[in-house]
């Protein structure tokens, strides 16, 4: 932590964010602080079997005008919801960044690992540099600025909520592409996630490369499959994608 923002940490009184300050109130109270810009980062695609981890992290303008329309926790929204939200945040953010974890590097870092390497990839990625910064869930090291895990954080915290939104809509994006490559899952339906409707695809078929070898239901599947005649699941021996800002 820089000298600056400990002298403004230090010998503060405590700040306070009052219940009906809406989702914009820890930022402004952060600010007051001296404590501006904040950041939110959170991710999206932890719970899923396939697919990749990704992570987002925002900085939202101060200015009541440049607020983003009916922004909330992303999984509380529309599909149609989200993406004019994500169109919303790109454009009036004062910066914002995302970052993808394939599926063979959650496997070998493990989940929660993975997840918090994915959040700090996010801030770090920021060119704009926070004062503060506001996680979801979990307290991530290293990111060069003071921080807070927020239980439930984009429900509360706007710069968090718009994350979300960045996270989840380009994680969709993302399985709705490895749809027409991996046909036979129906990716584009569940996302990767581990639906009645993808385990009966895994039980058919077994696993593709972009499925996560640390979940038992895949590594069952792939047992269960192994004795079988290969099938031909994608017509491509691999996919790799990059995905950049």
């Amino acid at each position: 932590m820089s000298a600056g923002r400990s002298e403004r940490l230090a010998g503060q009184r405590p700040w306070l964010v009052r219940r009906d300050s809406g989702l914009y109130g820890y930022e402004r109270a952060l600010g007051r602080a001296g404590l501006a810009p904040v950041a939110g980062a959170d991710e999206a695609g932890r719970g899923a079997c396939a697919g990749p981890l990704v992570a987002a992290a925002v900085i939202l303008s101060p200015d009541r005008s440049r607020q983003i329309t009916g922004l909330k926790d992303s999984k509380l929204m529309t599909a149609k919801a989200r993406d004019r939200a994500y169109d919303e945040i790109r454009s009036k953010a004062l910066d914002w960044s995302v970052v993808a974890v394939g599926s063979a590097e959650c496997d070998r870092l493990g989940m929660h690992v993975a997840n918090i390497q994915a959040l700090r990839r996010a801030v770090l990625r920021l060119e704009c540099r926070p004062e503060f910064v506001i996680t979801d869930g979990f307290g991530v090291d290293g990111i060069g600025a003071p921080g807070l895990a927020m239980w439930k954080g984009d429900r509360v915290a706007a710069c968090v909520a718009a994350a979300s939104v960045i996270a989840k809509v380009t994680r969709d994006r993302i399985m709705t592409e490895l749809a027409q490559t991996y046909p036979a899952y129906g990716f584009e339906v569940h996302k990767g996630y581990c639906t009645a409707e993808h385990q009966a695809a895994l039980d058919r078929v077994g696993p593709c490369v972009e499925h996560r070898r640390r979940f038992d239901n895949v590594v069952a599947a792939e047992r269960a499959t192994q004795s079988r005649p290969a099938v031909d699941r994608t017509g491509h021996d691999e996919t790799r994608l990059e995905w950049q800002r």
